[in-house]
C-alpha cells in the first residue's frame, strides 16, 4: 500500500427518510432523522482517531477537460474511495462499460475535513486536513485520460471541524451556551457569517487549480434535523429572512467562481413547495447563479402520501417525474420574471441527484431506470433546461444493470 490506515471506515449507514415537517419557530423541524450526507445521504467514518501517512509524492496541477459532456450522467465517489485504488478501478470500468461519463467527487465532507493534501494555512491552522486522497491531482490525470468530467463536491454550513476551530462563527445552543448539534451530533456553521463563505472559496479555487472541472456545493442552508427553538446565532440576526441570506451567499459564490461551472444541490422538496423550507433555499434563488442545479429528488424521502401514495419509494417514476415538472415549470416562470434581468446566470440547467440505494424499496434496476426515464420525459418539452441527471450510493456500489 502507498499509505497507511490505522483506522478504517466503520460503516456506510444509510437511513432515514424525507418527512420535512415544517413548524413554527419555537418547535423542532424533524427530517426523520434525516441522514446529513449529502443532505440525505449519509456515510458514517472514523474521523477522530486514525494516522494517514503519504509516502508517495503527487503530481503537477492537471488541466481540466478541453470539453465537458454535453449531458452528464454522473456517480458520487466518496474521498475513501477516490484514495482507493481497487474502487477506483471498479468506477472506471463502470463509466467507460456503460453510458455514465462523470464522477462527484468528497472533497470536503460532512465531517468538515478537506480530504487531500491541500496548501492552506487556514485548513492547516484548524486542523480540518485529512488526507484520504493522497494523489488528488494523479487521480484527476487518470480520470481525465478515460475522458472523464471530474466534478469536487464540497459542504458547506455542517462543518464540525470549523466549528470547533472558530466557534464565534458557529451555532451555539441556547440551553449550555456550547456548539448546537443535530440529531447526528454534528455541529453547523452561521449561514451570515462572511469568513465561512471565504474559507470555503478558498478551497474551491484550489480544487480548480488543480484540474478539478466543476464545483458543487451542498449543505448551503440553515440547519433543520435538530432543536431549532435552541439555536443562537452570532452573526445572523434572526430578523433578515433566511432566504435572503443563503441567496446573498449563492451571489457570492458566483462573484468568487466567474467562468467556472458551479452547482448547487438543494432538497428535493424545492422543486415542489414555493417557501423556502425554514432553511432558506429557493429553487430560484439557486438558478440565479449556478450552471446546473440539482435538486435531490430521491422518492424514498418524500412524505408519506405524497401524489397520495401511501409509499412514495414504490413510485419512482411518478416522483421525479412530478419533481421535475415542477421545477422545469418554475425555470419558465422564473425567466419570464424581473428576477432574471438581474441575475447572473440566463439559461439554468437542472441536473438531479437520483436514488440508487435501498430506502422505503429494493431499489432494484428497474426503479433506478425509471427515475432515469422521469428525466428524459421531463426534459422532452424543454431540453435545454436539463444537464442529465446524478445517482446516489453510500458505498459507491451501483446498479449497472439500470445503465445502457
Amino acid at each position: 500500500m502507498r499509505y497507511l490506515i490505522g483506522f478504517l471506515i466503520i460503516s456506510a449507514l444509510l437511513t432515514g427518510g424525507f418527512l420535512f415537517l415544517l413548524k413554527d419557530n419555537t418547535s423542532e423541524i424533524s427530517a426523520n432523522d434525516l441522514p446529513p450526507v449529502p443532505e440525505a445521504r449519509v456515510l458514517s467514518v472514523a474521523t477522530s482517531s486514525f494516522v494517514i501517512i503519504k509516502t508517495e509524492e503527487d503530481i503537477e496541477n492537471q488541466k481540466p477537460l478541453v470539453e465537458m459532456p454535453s449531458e452528464i450522467k454522473a456517480v458520487y465517489m466518496t474521498s475513501w474511495s477516490a484514495g482507493s485504488e481497487k474502487k477506483t478501478d471498479y468506477l472506471i470500468k463502470l463509466i467507460k462499460d456503460t453510458e455514465l461519463n462523470t464522477v462527484v467527487v468528497d472533497i470536503k465532507d460532512f465531517s468538515g475535513y478537506i480530504t487531500y493534501d491541500i496548501k492552506n494555512s487556514d485548513v492547516e491552522k484548524y486542523g480540518a486536513k485529512q488526507i484520504r486522497t493522497p494523489k488528488i491531482n494523479s487521480l484527476i490525470k487518470r480520470l481525465h485520460d478515460e475522458n472523464i468530467y471530474v466534478i469536487a463536491r464540497i459542504t458547506i454550513f455542517q462543518d464540525p471541524i470549523l466549528a470547533k476551530a472558530r466557534p464565534e462563527w458557529a451555532i451555539h445552543s441556547k440551553k449550555d451556551g456550547g456548539l448546537w448539534l443535530d440529531h447526528k451530533n454534528l455541529a453547523w456553521m452561521d449561514p451570515a457569517a462572511k469568513e465561512v463563505w471565504d474559507y470555503n472559496v478558498a478551497i474551491g479555487k484550489d480544487a480548480l487549480d488543480r484540474g478539478f472541472d466543476e464545483l458543487n456545493f451542498d449543505y448551503i442552508r440553515f440547519a433543520s434535523d435538530g432543536f431549532i427553538s435552541d439555536m443562537e446565532f452570532p452573526i445572523w440576526d434572526e430578523t433578515v429572512p433566511k432566504q435572503e441570506v443563503i441567496k446573498n451567499f449563492f451571489k457570492y459564490i458566483r462573484e468568487q467562481f466567474l467562468g467556472a461551472k458551479i452547482s448547487a444541490d438543494l432538497f428535493g422538496q424545492a422543486t415542489i413547495d414555493n417557501n423556502d423550507l425554514g432553511i432558506g433555499q429557493i429553487i430560484e434563488d439557486a438558478y440565479a447563479y449556478f450552471d446546473y442545479v440539482c435538486p435531490m429528488v430521491y422518492p424514498s424521502h418524500y412524505a408519506k402520501m405524497f401524489l397520495g401514495y401511501k409509499n412514495p419509494a414504490d413510485y419512482p417514476y411518478e416522483v421525479v417525474k412530478y419533481s421535475m415538472d415542477s421545477a422545469l415549470q418554475k425555470i419558465e416562470n422564473w425567466k419570464l420574471e424581473i428576477g432574471n434581468s438581474l441575475a447572473t446566470n440566463k439559461s439554468p440547467k437542472l441536473r438531479p441527484w437520483l436514488q440508487d440505494f435501498d430506502l422505503g424499496a429494493d431499489y432494484d434496476a428497474e426503479k433506478v431506470k425509471k427515475q432515469i426515464q422521469a428525466v428524459y420525459d421531463s426534459a422532452s418539452s424543454t431540453p435545454e433546461s436539463i444537464n442529465g441527471w446524478m445517482l446516489w450510493n453510500p458505498s459507491n456500489v451501483y446498479t449497472r444493470e439500470a445503465l445502457e
